[in-house]
């Protein structure tokens, strides 16, 4: 199996959070986006700040490699329209996919109407400028229940307004951020990833988090998911295991 056409090679840490200066993340960035261009690994999947420098890089050096980013990340809670703009400058600055995060703090409140709200207004932003949307819905947060009735709302809602785009529209389960207790994943299983593709319909599935070994690669793409997130995807096509989480 090429596995590499499967994966979104991730970087998605601040220098806040790394320690590292604006230049230094910036240098791992590029160092991400010449693994993909080298060993023709599907996508890039960095932050916003990066996306006008790492898509430039990736033009200059004639690849096809896919610029993805994230918007609301890694909480979700920000409001629609912090999102809208969030998203419409990513596809200014050049990013091909727009992974978000769902406001699944609201959804697990029950005000399902403004997640319908930020699902419809988003999608069809990035539908409209021809980019690939993602829904990251932080299956570590939900219940096997939610993570089914969340799915199914999601793959309803872009059936009702998107029919003829749902192939343009992913379900994916985490940011890699979120913390658990008592070291339960906080990335894709494939329990909960086997559940998001039973309520999917007809919508993608992208694994992010958890997939740490070739074998588990490979089984993610048997299950069904057409997308898998990792830190470390160079390990997953040498064949290695891979040593982080996401």
């Amino acid at each position: 199996m090429n596995i590499a056409q499967y994966l979104d090679s991730t970087y998605l840490k601040t220098p806040a959070q790394s320690g590292l200066s604006n230049e230094e993340t910036l240098q791992i960035n590029k160092d991400l986006a010449q693994v993909a261009i080298d060993s023709n690994i599907f996508a890039v999947m960095i932050r916003p700040d990066y996306v006008s420098e790492i898509k430039k890089y990736i033009q200059e050096r004639n690849s096809n490699v896919v610029v993805g980013t994230v918007i609301g990340f890694h909480e979700g809670t920000h409001s629609i329209d912090e999102k809208l703009t969030e998203a419409l400058k990513a596809i200014e600055d050049g990013a091909d996919e727009l992974d978000f995060v769902i406001n699944y703090q609201a959804y697990l409140k029950g005000d399902l109407e403004l997640v319908k709200k930020e699902f419809v207004t988003c999608t069809e932003l990035c539908l409209k400028h021809d980019k690939i949307v993602k829904w990251i819905i932080e299956i570590a947060a939900l219940t096997d229940s939610e993570i089914a009735d969340l799915t199914k709302n999601i793959s309803n809602w872009a059936e009702e307004n998107f029919s003829d785009r749902v192939a343009n529209i992913f379900v994916k389960s985490s940011t890699g951020f979120y913390e658990t207790a008592d070291g339960k994943p906080n990335g894709a299983t494939f329990e909960g990833i086997k559940i998001m593709l039973d309520h999917a319909g007809r919508l993608p599935v992208k694994a992010a988090g958890g997939v740490r070994t070739p074998e588990d690669a490979e089984k993610m793409v048997n299950l069904g998911v057409k997308r898998i997130g990792t830190s470390s995807a160079l390990a997953l096509i040498k064949n290695q295991s891979a040593s982080e989480g996401y």
